[in-house]
C-alpha cells in the first residue's frame, strides 16, 4: 500500500427483486469491473442478492435458498482477486431471520456480519457470539463487532454497518471507528426522497470528519420495487469531511482512493482511538499488492474551498477573524490607532484594509489608521503608488517617510560600505522601518499592525526583528494564497473604481521585498526566484505539515496537482528548498508575536507548530536524495 492509498468502491447495480440468480450475475459483473480498476474494497447495498423490497418473501424458503446459492456463485467468482467484498443477503439462523453482510476475499467466506439495529425492519437481532455457519461448501461464522484487517495494507481496518437508514442513528459506525476502523462500510437500505442525497451527504461528511475515518456508502438501486418508494442507487465515498466520489442512477459506481496514512496521522494527533487487536485478519494469500493508481483530484490550493460561493463565504469569515482579533487587542490595550507599514505588496495591502475595517467597527474615524510608506533603495514607483492609492481611498492618514538618509547613516555608524549589497544591506532597511512604525505607534497611542503571512514565516522570508516583528500580526495565520484570495475578494466587492484598480494591480505585482537597488524603476528582486512559487509552498505546507506526509508522498501529490506547471526536477528542487528553510528558519517562529489563526493550523510557538530551533532536516533530505537517485 504505497503512501497509504487504498482504492475503494461502492456499487449499486440494477437488480431484479427476488431474482437471486440474476442479481448474482450483476454483482459479479461489478466485481470484474472493479477489479479492472484496481479496487481493493468493494461494497454493495444491504440485501444485494434479493433486493431490499421483498417484504414477506424474505421469509420464504425458496428466496432464502436462492440467496445462498447466489452467494456461492459470488464467492467462486472472487477467486484470484485481492479484493475485500461486502455483499448483502437474508440468512435464516434457526428460527431467526437475519440481514447479513457476507464478507468475501479471494474465494473465501470470511464471515457473515448481522445487522445490529433492526428497528422497523422484518429482521431479528443476533445475540450470539461467533456461531458457525455454512454456505454450501464454504464454512465461516456469524461475526458481530468485527474489524477486518490485512497486514499488507498497513493501517487499513474495515468495519461494516448494515441499515444506516436516514431515520436511524449511526452509533455502530461511531463505535467501529473509535475501536480502530479507518474505513466504515455502510450497506444502506433507505429509499430515495427529495432530500436523501443532500441529507446523507451532509451526514457522512460530518461523521467522517468527527471520527477521522473514511465512509463508504452504497444504497439500493433502480431495480428495487417502486410500490411505495423509489430507490436511486446513491453511492458515496467520504474521507475526513471531504467528498471523494459520488454516483447516483442506474448501475451506480463510485470509485476513489482513501488515504489511510493520512487518517492515522489525524488520529494520532487527536487521540482516543483504539488499535485493532485480535480481530479477524484478512489475508490475500501473500500476493504482492500493485501500486494504487490515483484518480482522486488534488487541488493546487488546498487552503481554499472550491466554488465561487464557498470561496466568498470563506473569505468573509477569514476577514472577520482578522478584524475581530485586531479589535479585541486594541480594546484590551486601550489603543485607538493602527499603524501599518505599506509597501504596495499584497500582505501590507490586506493589513491596512483590515485595520480600516477594525477602526470602523470600533466607531473610530478612518484617519485613525496611519499608513506609512517608507521608500528606500529598492522601492519602485509602481508599488509606492499602489500603497498610497489604497491607503488614501480607505481614508487613512498617509505618511511618506524616506528612510534612505537614516539607513546610509546607519551604514556609516557600523562601518558598512554603501555598495556592499550583502544581507546586512537588506536587513538594515527592514529594521529601520520596524523602528519607525513602533515609535510612531508609541507616539500616537496606537498598535503597530504586522503584515507578514504564514507562508513567509514558514520559509523565513523576513528580517529577524525587522518585518518579522510587530505588536500584533493580523496575517500570521494566513497563507499567501489565502491573503491573495482575501484581497481579490475585497477588490471584487468594492464600488470604488480607483481602489479596485489599485488592488488588482497589487495582485498583479510579483512578490518582492524591494531591498536591493533597482534599474529603470522595475521590480527586480522577486521573492519566488529565491524560495519558489508561494502556491507550491502552501501546497507543501498542507501536505507535509498539516497532513503529516513524508517528502516522497508530498512530491507524488504535488506532481498530481502541479505536473502541468513544474517538472519532477523542479518539484524536488523546491521541496528541498522548502525543507531546508522549514528547519533552518524555525528560530524566527519560536518568538512570534500574537496573531489570529484562520485554520486549525498556525506557526504560533504557543498553539501552532512547535519544534526546536536546532532540529535537523537530515531524514527529510535523505528521502529526497534517494528519490533523485532512483527516479530522476
Amino acid at each position: 500500500m504505497k503512501d497509504g492509498f487504498v482504492k475503494v468502491a461502492a456499487a449499486a447495480p440494477v437488480i431484479r427483486v427476488a431474482d437471486c440468480d440474476y442479481n448474482a450475475s450483476r454483482v459479479i459483473e461489478e466485481i470484474e469491473k472493479a477489479a479492472a480498476l484496481g479496487v481493493k474494497v468493494l461494497a454493495f447495498p444491504e440485501l444485494t442478492l434479493t433486493g431490499v423490497t421483498c417484504g414477506d418473501l424474505f421469509r420464504h424458503r425458496v428466496v432464502l435458498d436462492g440467496a445462498l446459492r447466489a452467494l456461492e456463485r459470488v464467492i467462486e467468482a472472487s477467486k484470484g482477486k485481492d479484493m475485500l467484498l461486502f455483499v448483502g443477503l437474508p440468512y435464516a439462523f434457526g428460527a431467526k431471520l437475519l440481514s447479513v453482510a457476507a464478507v468475501i476475499c479471494d474465494g473465501e467466506l470470511l464471515g457473515l456480519v448481522p445487522r445490529e439495529s433492526v428497528k422497523n425492519s422484518p429482521f431479528a437481532e443476533y445475540e450470539g457470539d461467533g456461531d458457525p455457519v455454512s454456505v454450501g461448501a464454504f464454512e465461516s461464522c456469524l461475526c458481530s463487532n468485527t474489524l477486518f484487517t490485512h497486514a499488507a495494507l498497513g493501517d487499513l481496518s474495515v468495519a461494516v454497518e448494515l441499515g444506516a437508514d436516514l431515520d436511524e442513528p449511526l452509533s455502530p459506525a461511531c463505535a467501529y471507528a473509535l475501536e480502530g476502523a479507518t474505513l466504515v462500510v455502510q450497506m444502506a437500505s433507505f429509499p430515495q426522497t427529495v432530500y436523501s442525497d443532500d441529507e446523507r451527504k451532509s451526514e457522512l461528511l460530518a461523521l467522517s470528519k468527527r471520527l477521522c475515518c473514511s465512509l463508504l456508502l452504497a444504497a439500493p438501486g433502480r431495480g428495487e420495487s417502486t410500490t411505495d418508494n423509489s430507490y436511486s442507487g446513491l453511492c458515496l465515498i467520504a474521507e475526513n469531511g471531504e467528498l471523494l466520489a459520488q454516483s447516483e442512477g442506474a448501475d451506480s459506481l463510485a470509485v476513489s482512493e482513501i488515504d489511510v496514512q493520512y487518517l492515522m496521522n489525524l488520529r494520532r494527533a487527536a487521540g482516543g482511538y483504539d488499535v485493532p487487536g485480535s480481530e479477524l485478519c484478512i489475508e490475500f494469500w501473500g500476493r504482492e499488492l500493485s501500486d494504487t493508481v490515483l484518480t482522486r483530484p488534488y487541488r493546487k490550493h488546498p487552503h481554499l474551498p472550491e466554488g465561487e460561493e464557498a470561496l466568498r463565504k470563506y473569505c468573509e469569515r477569514m476577514l472577520d477573524i482578522q478584524i475581530s482579533g485586531l479589535v479585541k487587542r486594541m480594546e484590551y490595550a486601550h489603543l485607538d490607532h493602527c499603524v501599518v507599514g505599506i509597501s504596495g505588496g499584497v500582505d501590507s495591502t490586506l493589513a491596512v484594509l483590515i485595520s480600516s475595517m477594525a477602526v470602523k467597527r470600533m466607531g473610530l474615524p478612518s484617519t485613525n489608521v496611519i499608513a506609512c510608506t517608507m521608500p528606500c533603495f529598492g522601492t519602485s514607483s509602481r508599488t509606492k503608488s499602489n500603497a498610497v492609492v489604497v491607503a488614501e481611498q480607505i481614508g487613512a492618514e498617509v505618511r511618506v517617510i524616506d528612510i534612505t538618509k537614516s539607513v546610509l547613516q546607519h551604514f556609516d555608524d557600523i562601518g558598512h560600505a554603501h555598495d556592499d549589497y550583502s544581507v546586512a544591506f537588506e536587513n538594515a532597511q527592514a529594521r529601520e522601518r520596524t523602528q519607525i512604525l513602533m515609535d510612531i505607534a508609541n507616539k500616537c497611542g496606537g498598535l503597530d499592525v504586522g503584515t507578514e503571512d504564514l507562508s513567509e514565516y514558514i520559509d523565513g522570508w523576513c528580517t529577524y526583528n525587522g518585518d518579522h516583528t510587530s505588536m500584533y500580526d493580523v496575517n500570521l495565520g494566513m497563507t499567501k494564497t489565502q491573503v491573495r484570495a482575501a484581497v481579490a475578494h475585497i477588490a471584487a466587492g468594492t464600488d470604488d473604481k480607483i481602489l479596485k484598480a489599485a488592488l488588482y494591480d497589487v495582485l498583479d505585482c510579483p512578490v518582492s521585498p524591494e531591498l536591493l537597488p533597482i534599474h529603470d524603476d522595475l521590480i527586480e528582486q522577486k521573492s519566488e526566484d529565491s524560495v519558489g512559487s508561494y502556491s507550491l509552498q502552501d501546497f507543501f505546507t498542507h501536505k507535509l505539515l498539516i497532513c503529516g506526509f513524508d517528502p516522497i508522498k508530498t512530491l507524488r501529490l504535488a506532481k498530481a496537482a502541479y505536473g502541468d506547471e513544474f517538472s519532477d526536477a523542479e518539484l524536488v528542487k523546491w521541496l528541498r528548498s522548502y525543507c531546508t528553510r522549514l528547519f533552518g528558519q524555525q528560530f524566527k517562529r519560536s518568538c512570534l508575536m500574537d496573531g489570529p489563526a484562520v485554520e486549525a493550523f498556525s506557526v504560533s510557538p504557543r498553539t501552532g507548530l512547535r519544534m526546536p530551533s536546532d532540529a535537523e532536516a537530515a531524514l527529510f533530505m535523505k528521502l529526497l536524495e534517494d528519490y533523485e537517485k532512483s527516479v530522476l
